[in-house]
């Protein structure tokens, strides 16, 4: 299990084919292939050891597509930087795993000064990009045209293949140390479950950086498929994309998947050749999924749930449950099923199983489960149990072994002495026509101990009031679950993978205050 098989496969079967596309610049399998033999024998002619941890710092491009299989030729292990962290927090995760060696673009390359003065340990920046490199950062390009090709280093099975940092938002990241058999397994499992097809034509919009997208190129390679990539995501130029390209799959995250088929301008174009659409990351409501699937008919829908730890996926639901006859017995609402190599249960406090239709916590075994937390061994050891991961996610089982997710553990809302899951009233409140996007969190009350407070981001030109939207939440769930309080405002607070950070909006109400509740 070696994370290089899917690009020298397909350098052997399939060498003129068209591996990616990047701003008009398109390159082969061979040329792809010859490009990563070469920028192995450039990392370790910098130094690079097995297992040294190289680094990331861009936004999406065919070098970040090459940069994965590049480290793990040489024999390294990646540390992909998100994008949206502060100077201070990306310091952190270099200076944490010991990164000497960091990979920055032109959108970033003004932070290297600062993080040069955080980091005592890193060595070596490189500028990837077209133009000359700045002072101070050695030019890719330059490099990698005298570097010589050298062998793959083969590492695989337990040897590590990166450390991929989490949360962050609330102390300091957790750096998930992931080894080659958990991703390779996971890219397997993709290709497994037909959730990316061969020979595809894939987007890359979410950000490279975040494993949910490493988990798609993974798969990609295992399968021989085009990579499209564009920097970030923006409505209009992924639409672009996607017609000018002929894109066949398109990994989006529930807020991205909103912005899509929200824009005004999605009927100029033709994006008839979308087959698939995956998404994960976070939880769709069913009145966002309804209008996606009107909105693009031509494609199928499967979800992918997990987390970093879990290199990420852990359950699949396929295309064939959002459709009429999955949506019929609700499992267009559930999570899917374990996926092929993954054990999935539910649990109680001490570990044991509980009943079907239960609420517990989501626990994972399986080869895709994370070595450790890096340095953090009582971290470690609260979650890995047994060889089982314990997500924090509070879910049920049904008999047919439908996982639905229903919140995290330590974000339930439990008001007047009633427990209430965020997921369950935001799919409420998406549904009413008004509502673009939605978030629900407990709030301190003296006398409910939380009270639910949604906040909204309309549609545009769409008019709402707090009034109108209990009485539609009335309409669909009991009385104690609907919202008490609603903000409305103009855009979610997202992180670089574009979840909602609760935590941002749950700051004020709790600044100084325990988290106690009736």
């Amino acid at each position: 299990m070696y994370l290089t098989q899917g690009l020298r496969r397909a350098v052997q079967q399939t060498p003129g084919a068209i591996a990616s596309v990047f701003q008009g610049r398109r390159r082969t399998f061979a040329e792809l292939g010859a490009r990563v033999a070469r920028l192995g024998g450039l990392l370790r002619s910098l130094g690079v050891a097995p297992g040294d941890r190289v680094g990331m710092l861009s936004l999406n491009s065919d070098w970040y597509l090459e940069y994965y299989p590049g480290v793990y030729w040489a024999g390294g292990a990646v540390n992909p930087i998100n994008t949206r962290w502060s100077p201070a927090e990306i310091a952190f995760s270099l200076e944490d795993c010991q990164t000497g060696i960091l990979l920055v673009d032109d959108h970033h390359a003004a932070m290297v000064a600062e993080l040069r003065g955080r980091c005592p340990g890193l060595h070596t920046v490189v500028h990837v990009g077209d133009g000359p490199a700045p002072d101070g950062m050695l030019g890719y390009e330059a490099l990698l045209a005298q570097a010589e090709p050298v062998d793959d280093a083969l590492r695989g099975g337990e040897d590590l293949a990166g450390v991929f940092y989490t949360g962050g938002t609330t102390g300091s990241p957790k750096g998930v140390m992931l080894p080659h058999r958990g991703l390779y397994s996971n890219a397997v499992g993709v290709v497994a479950e037909g959730a990316v097809q061969h020979g595809c034509i894939g987007l890359h919009t979410a950000p490279m950086f975040h494993l949910a997208d490493g988990c798609f190129m993974n798969a990609m390679f295992a399968s021989g498929g085009t990579h499209v990539i564009v920097p970030r995501f923006d409505p209009v130029s992924v639409l672009g994309t996607i017609q000018d390209e002929g894109v066949t799959e398109a990994l989006l995250v529930p807020t991205m998947i909103q912005m899509l088929v929200d824009h005004p301008d999605i009927g100029r174009f033709d994006i008839g050749s979308l087959r698939n659409v995956l998404y994960g990351a976070s939880p769709i409501s069913e009145g966002l999924l309804d209008r996606a699937m009107r909105a693009i008919p031509s494609a199928g829908f499967t979800q992918l749930y997990g987390m970093t730890e879990l290199s990420p996926m852990a359950t699949v639901l396929s295309q064939d449950m959002h459709r009429e006859a999955g949506r019929r017995k609700g499992r267009h609402r559930s999570a899917g099923r374990a996926a092929i190599g993954c054990e999935v249960r539910v649990v109680d406090a001490m570990g044991n199983e509980v009943a079907r239709g239960e609420v517990g916590e989501v626990a994972v075994r399986g080869p895709g489960v994370m070595l450790g937390y890096w340095n953090k061994p009582a971290e470690t050891a609260a979650a890995l149990r047994d060889g089982w991961m314990f997500t924090g996610d509070g879910g049920r089982m049904d008999e047919d072994g439908y996982l639905f997710i229903v919140d995290r553990i330590k974000d339930m809302i439990v008001t007047g002495g009633e427990n209430v899951y965020s997921v369950e009233v935001e799919s409420a409140v998406a549904a009413h026509p008004a509502v673009a996007s939605c978030a629900v969190i407990g709030v301190p009350n003296d006398q409910w101990g939380e009270l639910v407070h949604a906040f909204i981001v309309r549609k545009p030109g769409a008019s709402v009031d707090e009034a109108a939207i209990v009485a539609h939440c009335k309409e669909r769930i009991a009385g104690y679950k609907c919202p008490r309080q609603v903000s409305f405002i103009d855009a979610m607070p997202l992180s670089g993978a574009g979840k909602i950070l609760k935590t941002q909006l749950r700051a004020p109400f709790w600044e100084g205050r325990e988290r106690k509740v009736a």
